[in-house]
Order: structure tokens, then sequence, then C-alpha cells
């Protein structure tokens, strides 16, 4: 049954006991669900009287109680809603701090894997739990929690099959020889044809087709409320060694709220793929890699659990998968999309102007662990006409097609055209003798035949990764940058076979549970394909069933862990440039053209007594469903202070910048 629960809002001493810094006791009596003006104020008035400890209580402008509160909405915290709804929770809050549902599922088409599944067997493909089990733990250098990857496994079956019957089986997929099980080539490849691609339907405000089901189900039960623009910034212990409170901040009302809950915590918080600095402190350059997914991914959710005691292994804080096939649309935010010439005979090169990798190597590891090494993890493909010609004879230039080659697509600006390898070096930034010698060397493989020191093959026998044999020369030479992408990370959080935060001495912390990618450890180094999605789905699923059906128990005073991360990781810059100068502007009508996402977008600003009184974003290819929050408040924002320097929207920050440059462009016209 899905029964309807009314949300509470009540200030902050009517649920003192659960929701204070002074006394963090579990509080058993049901408050009442509405309160007078008077009470309110008297139980104001009271929240900041001295305990008897000397210390004020904690005064909150809204608390709410629920069974489960969840922090994030992304695939792991709606999975969780929906098992514990199903599991009997009254009850359910899912706090989230952006303005939409998703998480990383806005940023991937949400590739999904499974052994032994209904679409295998629709499929006639003959597969096993443990031949999947094996690749995994391959596939992440042998490092991954062999324990949870089994868990994984065993149970990804029921959930692709409660997908499947939830609305899955109506979905197109993209397959291979008329198979919805294919093989991922931008993963390792599995031993078996066990990848699924669903397409969303809705593709403006969905690119997961596993997102949009899970959406449409959330939708449906009346006992989850999901609280947007909310960053949750603390979690409490109660004097049972409990964590059952957490405290957050609303963006859109500047109102604290504290969340107690009844039977536990789940945090769905995500990794720190948005966070380079973090990135950047246990990765050689990652703090140069380019960003693929949501800036909102800042690894806070893992030092918030710390506070309270949860253990994180730092040596794993280093798993950060990458991608060697970056294309950078934005300063520091990239897509998968790769030119691909290397395979019709092009080559790479490092800032050193060196090659360093047989660029047709059929295995993605050692081509991303050998990117990841270089200066500033990029590399420049170097190819030629020629090159081009036979790229696209072999049908083999999609990317180029798509991304590079027309004027409007997101990579074209990226390619870099010269007369002679000296000048070609001089644009990108290399040692030219060094550029000049690395070309002379991989012409004189290529008349050779055979195979070079980096191990690529030059007989001509066609493969996937090589389509043509081409040395470097002609009358026009091309360099595209393409840098180490990253869409997620996985460090995190230690947990259990439960899904139990565990404490530094391998304890559970009564009431506190994680699922999805702010839990680190599971998949060792390197993640395989699908996991990233039905990872958070199926951990999920399981943390929302036992938060439900495990006894809460009672355990030692909540302290901090001894490895707490580095709360300079998490400081927001401040802004390097002064206040935009609104002096001299004059009354009027401005429109500015700016680049955006998919294309441009043309911004109107209404200038009247010398102040800004309309902004409106007239045009736009942003994507729908990351960019409507930043599209709907930055222009208020910009009227309300009468100033293009305000706050970008948390999650939208591109778009955010776009309406701000497009506005400063059109306040310059009116000067």
């Amino acid at each position: 049954m899905r029964k309807r629960i009314t949300a509470l809002f009540l200030t902050a001493a009517v649920a003192l006991a659960g929701c204070s810094s002074g006394n963090n006791s579990q509080q058993n009596s049901q408050p009442a669900e509405t309160t007078t003006a008077q009470q309110m104020t008297e139980a104001k008035a009271e929240s900041e009287v001295e305990t008897e400890a000397g210390e004020n209580q904690a005064s909150y402008d809204e608390v709410k109680e629920a069974d489960v509160i969840i922090v994030g909405a992304g695939g792991a915290g709606l999975s969780a809603a929906i098992a514990a709804a199903d599991e009997g929770a009254e009850s359910i809050i899912v706090v989230e701090k952006l303005g939409k549902t998703g998480g990383s599922l806005n940023f991937t088409s949400g590739s999904m894997s499974g052994a032994e599944t209904v679409i295998q067997e629709l499929d006639g493909i003959e597969d096993t739990k443990e031949s999947y089990i094996e690749d995994i733990m391959s596939n992440g250098a042998g490092l991954g929690n062999r324990e949870l990857i089994e868990i994984y496994v065993d149970e990804d079956v029921d959930a692709i099959e409660w997908l499947w019957n939830h609305g899955l089986s109506g979905y197109t997929f993209s397959e291979q020889n008329g198979l919805k099980s294919v093989f991922a080539p931008e993963h390792q490849l599995y031993s078996v044809e066990r990848t699924y691609k669903p397409k969303a339907k809705d593709p403006a405000n969905y690119k997961s087709a596993v997102h949009e089901i899970l959406d449409k189900e959330i939708a449906g039960y009346d006992n989850i409320t999901i609280d947007y623009y909310t960053e949750v910034t603390e979690l409490l212990g109660n004097d049972k060694g409990q964590v059952l409170t957490a405290v957050g901040y609303n963006s859109d009302s500047k109102k604290t709220v504290c969340y107690q809950a009844k039977k536990g915590i789940i945090m769905a918080t995500g990794g720190y793929s948005g966070n380079p600095e973090m990135m950047g402190r246990y990765a050689k350059h990652g703090d140069k890699y380019l960003i693929g997914g949501a800036d909102s991914a800042d690894g806070k959710g893992i030092r918030i659990m710390q506070t309270v005691g949860a253990a994180v292994d730092q040596d794993k804080l280093s798993y950060i998968p990458t991608f060697p096939m970056g294309l950078e649309y934005s300063q520091g935010k990239g897509a998968i999309g790769d030119v691909y010439m290397w395979k019709a005979g092009g080559i790479y090169v490092n800032q050193e102007g060196k090659r360093f990798v047989n660029e047709t190597l059929d295995e993605v590891v050692p081509r991303e662990t050998a990117l990841e090494e270089q200066t500033d993890a990029v590399q420049y493909n170097i190819f030629t006409d020629k090159i081009i010609e036979d790229l696209k004879a072999a049908n083999a230039a999609f990317m180029w097609e798509y991304y590079y080659e027309p004027e409007e697509g997101i990579g074209h600006k990226l390619i870099q055209s010269a007369d002679s390898l000296e000048e070609l070096a001089g644009i990108i930034g290399v040692p030219a003798d060094a550029l000049s010698e690395t070309v002379e060397a991989y012409n004189a493989a290529v008349e050779a035949g055979g195979t070079d020191e980096f191990g690529r093959d030059f007989s001509g026998t066609p493969t996937a990764y090589s389509v043509a044999v081409n040395k470097i020369e002609g009358e026009k030479y091309y360099a595209v940058p393409i840098k180490a992408l990253v869409v997620m990370t996985l460090g995190g959080v230690t947990v259990n076979k439960d899904m139990q935060v565990v404490n530094e001495d391998g304890d559970a912390i009564p009431g506190l549970y994680a699922a999805g990618e702010v839990v680190g450890g599971i998949w060792g180094k390197f993640v395989s394909g699908g996991t990233g999605v039905m990872g958070p789905v199926v951990f999920g699923r399981i943390s929302g069933r036992n938060v439900v059906n495990l006894e809460l128990a009672e355990g030692q005073a909540v302290e901090k862990a001894s490895f707490v991360l580095d709360s300079a990781l998490f400081e927001k810059k401040e802004a390097s440039a002064e206040s935009y100068d609104m002096s001299g502007i004059k009354d009027g009508t401005y429109e500015a053209v700016v680049d955006g996402q998919n294309g441009d977008m043309t911004v109107q600003v209404v200038v009247a007594d010398g102040k800004i009184a309309e902004v409106n974003v007239l045009s736009n290819h942003e994507t729908e469903n990351i960019a409507a929050p930043a599209l709907e408040k930055v222009p208020a924002a910009i009227v309300e202070n009468n100033s293009p320097d305000v706050d970008g929207v948390t999650g939208a920050t591109l778009t955010s910048g776009r309406i701000r440059e497009a506005v400063k462009e059109c306040l310059e016209q009116a000067k």
C-alpha cells in the first residue's frame, strides 16, 4: 500500500531532541503535524536557552522527520527510495542539492550490463554470473572487493528484470547483429555480449533510459518526497551512537533544514569527478582531467561521513578511471569524442612532441594509463589530408564528421592546421625538432613494415582499430588535442555487505548507509562497462531494503575518523575579477549571441532607468534537463542584483557562464 505522509515543517525546538547539536538523542514521540504561531515562537525561544552543559541548542528554520532520509537523487538514491517504500517505509525524504534528479545519469547514455539476464535470454546468448564476476575482477586489475562484486552480479539480474518489467522492454536499443546484447568498445570488452544500450524516449529531458524509468516510478509513490536545491552539510550522531540526523541548506528558500530519520540515513551523494582539486591531490595530473559529468560531483559527501567516523582507504582515492578520448568543448569540460585518425595512420604525441603508446592497441586500460602519465594529461592527434580520406573511405570517420568537420561541430574549433610540421609544432606548442624526429621515426617504421617499438602493426591487416596504413606526410598537416576524460571515481567510504558504512575498526555505524559512487573499493582500479549505471541501482536497492528491515542497533559514541579529507578541497574559489562596472549604461534593448552547448545562445537585455530591467534567453541549444535551472534562475538573479556578477547554478555552471557572458556583451553595447 502506498500511504500518504504529510511532510512536517517545524521550527527547531519542536523536535529539539533529534535536531540539535546539544542533545542528539533519538526522539520517540511523534510531534503534532501543525503548531500555532505562539507555539512556534515559544519553541524557538526555548531552543535558544542554554543547556546544562552551557552550550546553545542549534536553531533550524525547519525540521522534517521521516522513516528514511536519502541524500542524493541519482540512480542509487532513487533506487533506494523505491526499495525502501516497497519494504514498508511509510515516509521517505530524498534530499537533492540540484533542481533535478539523475545525478551522473544526466551525463551518460546509460549503458547497462548483466549476466544471465532476461535480455540475454531473449537474444539466445549463454552467459554465466561466474564469468561476469571474473571479468569485473580482471578489468579492475584484481583490486576489487570480490564479496561485493558477487553480491552485485547476483542482485543485478533482479534489478534488470525489474527495469524490464517497469518499462525497459518497450525501449529501443542500440543493436549489434540484430541483438540487444552487445560488446561496448568504449570499455574493456567483456568475454560475452552482456552490455545493453537502451535509448531514452524523451531525449530532451533524459540521456539515460534507466533515469527515465526511475523518475516515472518515483512519481507514483505518495510517500516519497524530494527536497530540491538542498545540500546536506552535516551529519549528527546521537547519544546512542546512531547517525539519524542530517542538516542541510536550501539555496532556494535560504533556509537551514534539519532532517530526522527514524530508521536510517542513506548517503548517495556521488563521487568527486567534478572536483579537480581533489582529483589532483590523489592522481598525478588529476587536476588536468576533463570533467565529463556533473560539477556537483564534488566528493563532499565522503568528508561529511568521515566526520561521523566513516572509514576511507586513502590509497583507493587515486582510483580514477579515465577515457583516453576526451574532446574539450568548454574550458575543463569534455565528452567522449576522439577524432580516431590513428585508425588510418595518424599518431599521438605528448606535450614534448613524442609518441608514448601504441595508438591502435585494442585494450583501453594501457592507453588510458599512458595518457594519464603525460604532461597535463593531453595528447595531440597528428594526421594529414590523406589520412582523413582513408578514414572516410573505411566508414570509420563518424566522430570526425559529427563533432569536428562541420563548422558548427563542438570540436571544430580544436582543429589546428599548417603547411609544415615545424609550423604545426609552433601552433600547438610542442618542440618542433622533437615532433620532426618523431614523425621521421614513425614514417621509417611504416616503410619497414612489421611492428614498431610500441607494438603498432604496419602489416596492413585490417582490424577494428586499424583501417589503413599511412605515413605522416602531405601538403597539409593537422593536430587535434585529446585529453584524459573522467566521468566517475572509484574511491570513497567503506561499507559492509549490507551497505552499512563502517568505521576504521570495521564496525557498522548504526543508522548510516551508503550506495553508489560515494562508496569506495568495490570495482578495483578500473571500471567495467555498465557497472557505473547498474552498480548504483543494485546497491541502492540493497541499502533501501536493509535500512527498513535491519534492526537499528546502538553503538559507541560518534567520533570523526582519524583521516578526514582536507576541507580546502571543497572551498569555493573567489572570483578574481572585480564586479562589473554598471556606470554609464544607456536605456534600450540589446541582444548578444554567444557559443552554446550545441549551438548559439541568444540573450536579450532590457535597460530602463539605468538599470537591468529584463534578461531574456531568446534561443539556446543547451541540454534541456541540465540547463533548465540556470536558464530560469540566472536571468532573475542578474535583474535582482542589477549585475551580471551573480553565482551560477550548481550542476549548470557552463550555461550560467554563457548567460553572464552574453549579458556583459549586451551591457557593453549599452555603454
